[in-house]
């Protein structure tokens, strides 16, 4: 059984910068490309951003291009996301995602997700 654990959120103020990070046991971390989505209440869950399994290619929303990186470890079968600048928009609770490479990088499915980490920005 495969396992993602986020962790990292939490409240900051606009301007502010968070880390979040999501650790993978029970798979080959490497076989798989990884996402970060965020979802408000009442609404869809977004794609947000991805790293290929070997970490060569990253994509991007528009809405967090410039102000989010997405990295990972894979000797530490970690996924990260930095996020700079953040705004009242990016409030949301994010979620990580694996999806089994070879794969596009703008999946909406995903074979495993975590149970997601709030990040709320004051104004």
């Amino acid at each position: 059984q495969v396992q993602l654990v986020e962790s990292g959120g939490g409240l900051v103020q606009a301007g502010g910068s968070l880390r979040l990070s999501c650790v993978v046991s029970g798979r080959a971390f490497d076989d798989y490309n990884m996402g970060w989505f965020r979802q408000d209440p009442g609404k869809e869950r977004l794609w947000v951003a991805a790293i290929s399994s070997l970490g060569t290619l990253t994509r991007y929303a528009d809405s967090v291009k410039g102000r989010f990186t997405i990295s990972r470890d894979n000797a530490k079968n970690t996924l990260y996301l930095q996020m700079n600048d953040l705004v009242p928009e990016d409030t949301a609770v994010y979620y990580c995602a694996a999806r089994r490479a070879p794969a596009t990088l703008y999946f909406s499915v995903a074979d495993f997700w975590g149970q997601g980490t709030q990040v709320t920005v004051s104004s």
